[in-house]
């Protein structure tokens, strides 16, 4: 029977895949199906697949195998195995993922700020939140929870205790983002401007937002871009593909 997610389009191996923001989580079976689909159908033919952050909704450790992560995982794997080069840079969501999760799925770690060459353009690829400088709480609570110091005392609690606290920061996360102004978290055009000059490119891949777009901007009169990726959902759910040829939109 045909996937009803999928309308088959033949890749070619050198094409490379961008994808954010899909928050996989126990209570997001379509999402989470829709990956793993998503993984056969494109990522086992492409070159190369950048999960630039919030692949999981919350992240608590990497031992911890409650569902969805345990399958993620073996998906994740299997991909690596059949020579798809696999990509991720931490998001605001799970950004706990270390190197057991790295060693079982054969991803590869990327750094906050990841310059990459893309078809001989250099281009930068950032989840995103630290676009958003407008939004000074959540950058203070960031600056804190990626210390060591910090990280290590929560990895150090009970399993059972982080996936509770995970729990409650999601909650208390929805009901404080719908007071805030929803441009203080959106990324600042100046914040952008400014970390594309300094990494000296005219092109930035990121997500977090959830505000897909492409953005025309000019850089030392110079024409950039900004391709901000989608977030997915039940319903819907789109992939940034690059080739020799240029870039296009993939709909699932």
């Amino acid at each position: 029977m045909a996937n009803p997610f999928f309308l088959k389009i033949p890749l070619l191996k050198n094409e490379i895949l961008f994808i954010s923001d899909l928050h996989l989580a126990i209570e997001k079976p379509e999402v989470t199906k829709r990956f793993l689909d998503f993984l056969v159908n494109y990522g086992s033919n492409a070159k190369a697949l950048y999960i630039l952050g919030d692949l999981f909704d919350t992240w608590v450790g990497d031992d911890d195998f409650t569902p969805p992560g345990k399958k993620i995982r073996a998906h994740l794997k299997k991909l690596t195995n059949s020579g798809t080069a696999v990509y991720f840079q931490r998001g605001n969501r799970d950004f706990l993922i270390g190197e057991q999760f790295c060693k079982e799925t054969g991803v590869t770690l990327l750094e906050d700020y990841a310059v990459i060459d893309l078809f001989g353009t250099p281009t930068l690829l950032m989840h995103g939140d630290l676009l958003c400088s407008d939004d000074l709480p959540y950058l203070a609570f960031r600056k804190k929870s990626h210390t060591p110091e910090w990280i290590n005392r929560v990895l150090t609690k009970p399993l059972l205790l982080r996936i509770l606290y995970a729990r409650w920061y999601r909650f208390r996360s929805f009901f404080h983002k719908r007071k805030k102004d929803q441009e203080i978290m959106d990324a600042n055009r100046d914040t952008v401007i400014k970390i594309m000059c300094q990494y000296n490119v005219q092109r930035l891949i990121h997500g977090h937002t959830h505000r897909p777009a492409i953005h025309n901007i000019q850089i030392n009169q110079k024409p950039a871009q900004r391709f901000v990726l989608a977030e997915w959902k039940k319903d819907s759910a789109s992939v940034l593909k690059w080739s020799a040829g240029g870039y296009s939109i993939i709909k699932l």
